[in-house]
């Protein structure tokens, strides 16, 4: 990816036919999708890519075993058209960058046989609807072999496990391979770039829009055709800046994760199937933590997306009975908070019962075109969707999309075994090269080669985290990472591993931003000030408030 400073000149000089405003997973989706068929394609984000909602998952790629639930309890063919679509789409994410998103199997502990045989038709049912998608089928397993697959879990009244198949990945990853792959092609693309306006033609259509870089605070005029609106929770805010007056379309509801050691859990992953409130809770293995989610709670973008201790505690008291060991909240090492965007029909339905189904709006007025909705699994097909309303605004055939079977960069040249040769080839430990591979791919000999050239790129930047100072600097120099934060959270992942690592990283991170950057001390000391400040509050924050309780 180029620099900061030539893309912003590229950009200037350029009209482009299409302006993609969100860098998440369907706006990176939908800038690649359109640059591929053709079109000049600008991809802007207000804060970094795959920064907000895009980083806040649960890592499945699923076609959503509790909305398949939903649609034969309430006979809803709209649920499950929801179900088909990702399933369809879950092979396709896994297909096409391998080393991101692999199939993983997840077990449902059951403790009475109408559930052993409720969940065994369940998932023999999701089984069939994945048709030719499917990873691998489902499978029981007895108390004997329950308790040796996974030795934590609780064996009081066990009466088997249902295991069934579906796929893990790294979010923010991916969101950033879409985005270079994108940048490779020839699209544009800028992070921490806000749209603080748009221009109009004298019909009343959107024919440019007002920029304001967020590090310079230099403000400047971009001209395009059409303008896609991918902004997940904030695009009822772009909707507003287009076309004042325009009713609000989304609900937004609020989910949280919590990362715990994993003590024990090895590749198992977890699926609880009941909570007081009707969800389902996944305790899944992620980058050697245990990730346990998710809640559901009505939120507005006012909302502090903090992780507060009772949302700890909920997920605790759910996760808790299933093991022979419970965890305490003061095990939380790390968390996470973000916003779902949807999409409401008007009616006074909780967020847990609205679909996941994502839609193309189109303004007859300003012609903005706006992506509402969705999820991660369905990002590509969601894309899909909107590049083609582009093409009819424009008055372009529809032409073929490709992204069914496009690869991301860091794909090619990429295998399960790869780590061993790099480990061999540039004298790393197998652990680094193993991290190295699961972020970058086949990119990570361009990480290892920065460590060649420099002896001192190839210090490992903490003690219980893999990642090595060349990653640093290769997230700056073509990653386009221009904080604190856009390295250690979405580019190499220790945010989310530790937030006591993580800080302690932060001064490390910042003199690298002063040598590539030319940041002064002064601005040096003042991002790690800044970053350290955002994370302390959620380490307080974190304290338990009370024991989690062992009762079902």
């Amino acid at each position: 990816m180029r620099s900061r400073s030539e893309t912003i000149a590229s950009i200037k000089r350029t009209n482009f036919d299409l302006c993609v405003i969100g860098g998440g997973a369907t706006g990176a989706g939908c800038a690649l999708d359109a640059q591929l068929r053709g079109l000049r394609t600008l991809l802007l984000d207000a804060g970094d890519f795959a920064a907000a909602t895009s980083s806040a998952s649960t890592k499945l790629v699923h076609g959503g075993v509790r909305y398949l639930q939903q649609a034969v309890r309430e006979c809803d063919i709209s649920q499950y058209r929801v179900v088909k679509r990702a399933l369809h789409e879950r092979k396709l994410m896994l297909e096409n960058a391998p080393y991101l998103a692999r199939p993983l199997e997840l077990l449902v502990p059951c403790f009475s046989r109408r559930d052993l045989y409720y969940f065994r038709a369940g998932m023999k049912l999701y089984d069939w609807l994945s048709g030719r998608s499917l990873l691998f089928p489902s499978r029981y397993l007895s108390v004997e072999e329950s308790r040796k697959r996974l030795p934590r879990l609780n064996p009081a009244g066990l009466r088997g496990i249902v295991c069934f198949a579906d796929g893990q990945f790294d979010d923010a990853r991916y969101g950033i391979g879409l985005v270079k792959t994108f940048a490779e092609i020839g699209g544009l693309t800028l992070n921490h770039a806000r749209v603080v306006g748009f221009e109009k033609a004298q019909n009343g259509k959107l024919a440019a829009v007002q920029i304001r870089d967020q590090l310079s605070q230099e403000c400047f005029t971009v001209p395009a055709a059409v303008f896609l609106n991918a902004t997940g929770p904030f695009s009822d805010q772009i909707r507003e800046l287009a076309n004042p007056g325009v009713p609000k379309r989304l609900r937004l509801s609020k989910g949280i994760h919590i990362l715990l050691p994993l003590d024990g859990f090895a590749a198992d992953a977890l699926l609880i199937p009941k909570t007081v409130d009707g969800r389902v809770i996944f305790a899944i293995p992620w980058q050697g933590r245990l990730l346990v989610g998710t809640t559901e709670d009505e939120a507005t973008l006012d909302d502090q997306l903090i992780v507060k201790p009772e949302e700890i505690d909920y997920l605790l008291r759910h996760l808790n009975p299933y093991l022979a060991q419970p965890y305490k909240a003061d095990q939380v090492v790390s968390a996470m908070a973000g916003l779902r965007p949807l999409v409401s029909s008007g009616d006074t339905r909780n967020t847990q019962s609205l679909i996941r189904d994502s839609e193309v709006e189109m303004n007859r007025n300003s012609g903005l075109i706006s992506i509402l909705g969705g999820k991660w699994t369905t990002y590509r097909a969601m894309a899909e969707d909107g590049v083609n309303a582009v093409q009819k605004y424009l008055g372009l055939p529809v032409s073929r999309c490709i992204t069914q079977r496009y690869r991301l960069t860091g794909s090619p040249g990429y295998t399960p075994s790869l780590w061993q040769s790099l480990a061999s080839q540039f004298h790393v430990s197998p652990e680094t090269a193993q991290h190295l591979t699961r972020k970058f791919g086949a990119d990570a000999s361009l990480i290892l080669e920065l460590a060649k050239q420099d002896r001192s790129l190839a210090a490992p930047l903490t003690e219980d985290y893999p990642a090595i100072h060349a990653e640093i600097v290769y997230a700056i120099r073509y990653e386009m990472a221009a904080s604190i934060e856009d390295v250690l959270a979405r580019r190499i992942g220790l945010q989310w591993f530790s937030w006591k690592s993580a800080m302690a990283a932060a001064p490390v991170v910042g003199a690298y931003f002063q040598r590539e950057h030319g940041w002064t001390p002064a601005q040096s000391q003042q991002a790690i000030r800044e970053y350290t400040a955002k994370l302390e509050p959620m380490l307080a924050r974190s304290r338990p408030i009370s024991e989690p309780s062992l009762a079902g």
